[in-house]
C-alpha cells in the first residue's frame, strides 16, 4: 500500500514541476514580447530624430554652400577689378619711364649745348671757367658788400630782439607763478620784556645769569637803555633762535638762575631738531618732491637757520625750485629734475661750517651719499658755474638761482663789495685800447664806454663792444647780466667872427 502512495506522490510532483516549467516558459515569452516592443519604439524614435538631424544638417550645408558661392563671386569680382587696376598701373609706369628717358635725352642735349657755349665763351674772353667765376664773385661781392652787411645786421638785430622778447616772456611767466614769502635776516634779535625790572633778573647777581645764558647759547646778550627790551646778537641764526625761545620762556616762568638757564637751553635745542625736521618736510611737500631720504630732508630743514647776504637759504631754495620748475615747463625740460635740483642746490650750506670745501662740492658729496639721481647732481654742481653745464636743467637752475638772489630786496650786499665790483667793472673796460673813459651805472648793471673816434671806426666799435662783453663774462662774476653801451662821437667846433 505504501508503494502506490509513493508512486502517486511522485507523479503529482513530476506533474507540478512540468507545469512550473511550462509556466516559466510562458512568462519568459510574455516578457520578451514586451521588451521587443519597447525596443522597436525606441528604434523608431531614434530613426525619426536622426532623420530630423540629417534634414537640419542638410539645410545648414545648403546655407554654407550658398554663402561660400557668394564669397567666391565677390572675390572673383575683386580679382577682376584688381587686374584692371594693375593693367592701368603698368600702362602708367611705361608712360613714366618713357618720359624719364625723354627728359634724360633733353638734359644731355642741354648739357652739351651748355658745354659748347662755355667753350666758345672761354675762347672769346680768353679766360678759363674758374677764373671767370672768380671775377664774377669778386664783382658781386664788391657791389653788394654794404647791402649784405646791412641785411646781416638787420637779421642779427631782429633775431636778438625776438630771442630777448621770448626770454622776457618766459622769465615773466615763471616769476609771476612764483609767490614765495621772503624775510630779511639780520644779526640781532629783540626780545620784549614785560617790565624794566626784568632786566635785573636777566643780569642776575654779579652778572651770573646773563653770563650763563651767553655761554650756553653762544650769543651775546645786550642789555642797554632800550625800554622794556633786550637784544640778542650773533651771526648764527640757529643760536639766536635758541637763545630767544629760551629767554622768552625764562621771562614767562620768572625763575632765572644759571642752572635753570642751562636746563632751558638744552630743552629748546632738543625741540629745535624736531622743528628742523618739520621745516624740511614742509619744504619738500611745498615743492612737490616725494621719495627723498629722511636724513637729506633733515639737512634741508637746517637751511631754515642759515642766511646768505641776509636772505634765508631755505626760503631761497624753495623759490629757486618753483622758478626752475616753471622755466622747465616753459622750455620743455624735465620739471621734476629742475625742481629737485633747485630745492637741493644749496644743501652744502647746511654743512659748510663743519666740512671743508665749497658748498657746491659739499652738496655734490651729500647728494651722492644719499643716492640722488645723477641728473639732479649735474644740475646742482653747475649753479655757480664751477663746472660746465651738462643738461638744460643745469642752466635753468643757475638762472633761477640768479633771479632769486638778484631781485630787488632779496639780499643786502655790503658797500665795500659793491664798490669793489664797480671798480673791477670799470678797470676791465678801461684796459682796452681806444677806450677814453667808462662809467658803471644802474648799480653796476650797465657799463657806458666812450671811445676815441680817431682810433676806433664804426665797424671796429661794434667788435670792441662784443670784446668788452666777452671779457666781462670771463673775468668777473656777477648775478644777472651787464649791458655794454659803447659811444663813438665826433665833435667839430668852429667859431664865426
Amino acid at each position: 500500500m505504501t508503494t502506490p502512495i509513493l508512486a502517486a506522490v511522485f507523479a503529482v510532483g513530476a506533474a507540478g514541476v512540468f507545469l512550473g516549467y511550462l509556466l516559466r516558459q510562458f512568462l519568459a515569452k510574455l516578457r520578451a514580447g514586451t521588451v521587443e516592443q519597447r525596443l522597436q519604439k525606441k528604434v523608431a524614435a531614434a530613426e525619426k530624430e536622426a532623420e530630423q538631424l540629417l534634414s537640419k544638417a542638410n539645410a545648414q550645408e545648403d546655407e554654407r554652400r550658398k554663402a561660400l558661392l557668394e564669397t567666391e563671386q565677390l572675390l572673383l569680382k575683386r580679382e577682376v577689378a584688381l587686374g584692371d587696376k594693375f593693367a592701368l598701373y603698368e600702362e602708367k609706369e611705361q608712360e613714366f619711364f618713357a618720359k624719364v628717358e625723354k627728359l634724360k635725352k633733353e638734359e644731355q642735349k642741354l648739357n652739351d649745348t651748355k658745354a659748347q657755349a662755355l667753350q666758345k665763351l672761354e675762347q672769346v674772353a680768353k679766360l678759363s671757367r674758374e677764373e671767370a667765376k672768380k671775377q664774377l664773385l669778386i664783382g658781386v661781392e664788391e657791389g653788394y658788400e654794404k647791402d649784405i652787411l646791412g641785411r646781416i645786421r638787420k637779421l642779427e638785430t631782429e633775431g636778438q630782439e625776438r630771442f630777448e622778447n621770448r626770454a622776457r616772456e618766459i622769465l615773466s611767466y615763471a616769476i609771476q607763478k612764483t609767490a614765495v614769502s621772503q624775510a630779511q635776516e639780520i644779526s640781532t634779535t629783540i626780545v620784549p620784556l614785560p617790565s624794566e625790572d626784568m632786566k635785573g633778573k636777566i643780569i642776575g647777581k654779579e652778572g651770573r645769569n646773563i653770563r650763563a645764558l651767553e655761554r650756553a647759547a653762544g650769543v651775546e646778550i645786550i642789555v642797554d637803555e632800550t625800554p622794556e627790551a633786550v637784544v640778542i646778537s650773533g651771526f648764527d641764526p640757529l643760536r639766536r633762535h635758541v637763545a630767544k625761545v629760551a629767554l622768552e620762556r625764562l621771562i614767562k616762568d620768572g625763575r632765572i638762575h644759571p642752572a635753570r638757564v642751562e636746563e632751558e637751553i638744552e630743552k629748546v635745542e632738543r625741540e629745535i631738531e624736531q622743528q628742523i625736521k618739520e621745516a624740511g618736510e614742509a619744504a619738500v611737500f611745498d615743492v612737490g618732491i616725494v621719495g627723498s631720504n629722511p636724513k637729506l630732508v633733515q639737512l634741508l630743514g637746517r637751511l631754515k637757520f642759515r642766511t646768505s647776504y641776509g636772505q634765508n637759504v631755505l626760503l631761497h631754495s624753495i623759490e629757486v625750485a618753483h622758478l626752475a620748475g616753471a622755466l622747465a615747463a616753459e622750455v620743455g625740460a624735465n620739471v621734476a629734475t629742475a625742481k629737485k635740483a633747485g630745492l637741493f642746490h644749496d644743501i652744502g650750506k647746511a654743512l659748510d661750517h663743519q666740512v671743508e670745501g665749497s658748498h657746491v662740492d659739499i652738496g655734490m658729496r651729500v647728494l651722492e651719499k644719499f643716492g640722488v639721481e645723477k641728473d639732479v647732481i649735474s644740475a646742482v654742481k653747475s649753479h655757480h658755474e664751477q663746472y660746465p653745464y651738462e643738461t638744460i636743467e643745469a642752466v635753468l637752475v643757475q638762472t633761477a638761482d640768479a633771479i632769486s638772489a638778484a631781485r630787488p630786496g632779496a639780499r643786502k650786499d655790503t658797500l665795500e663789495n659793491y664798490l669793489k665790483r664797480i671798480a673791477e667793472l670799470e678797470n676791465v673796460t678801461n684796459s682796452f685800447e681806444g677806450v677814453e673813459k667808462s662809467y658803471a651805472i644802474q648799480a653796476g648793471r650797465e657799463i657806458r664806454v666812450f671811445v676815441k673816434p680817431h682810433e676806433v671806426s664804426d665797424l671796429e666799435a661794434e667788435k670792441l663792444a662784443k670784446d668788452i662783453a666777452n671779457r666781462i663774462e670771463e673775468d668777473l662774476k656777477y648775478p644777472g647780466e651787464i649791458k655794454v653801451t659803447l659811444v663813438r662821437e665826433n665833435r667839430f667846433v668852429e667859431y664865426a667872427r
